[in-house]
């Protein structure tokens, strides 16, 4: 699990290999990943958007942006925690995902960035 605090907002992700699946005849590692938000300021706030970029060993990037999380806007009070869980396709069996939520404080009426700190996918038992 890797962890980061922007702002008093905790994002904590956990990755998983789920296998292998062929897309349009092309061989892809699909990887899961469950993202916590923990709201650990006094205000409440709400997620607004998302950036992802993600990243494999054959050196492809791909950029993911969009409203919400999973059709999700959540409002996330003090001492609440928001999670949710996705997947990733990557062309090789290495790769790693990193991004930020654009949040909105709800008493300051301010926006702001959450960073998701950087975690890794990879094949189990990959070794060179």
């Amino acid at each position: 699990m890797v962890q980061q605090v922007t702002n008093g907002i905790k994002v904590s992700v956990i990755s998983n290999f789920e296998g292998t699946r062929y897309r349009n005849y092309k061989l892809y590692y699909v990887f899961s990943y469950q993202v916590s938000i923990e709201n650990q300021s006094n205000e409440t706030v709400q997620l607004l958007e998302r950036h992802w970029k993600i990243f494999d060993s054959l050196n492809n990037t791909e950029i993911v942006e969009g409203a919400g999380v999973i059709g999700k806007k959540p409002i996330i009070k003090p001492s609440e925690i928001h999670t949710y869980s996705s997947n990733c396709f990557l062309t090789s069996a290495i790769g790693s995902m990193k991004g930020y939520y654009n949040m909105i404080n709800f008493t300051t009426s301010k926006n702001f960035k959450v960073f998701i700190p950087t975690f890794q996918l990879m094949v189990p038992n990959i070794s060179n």
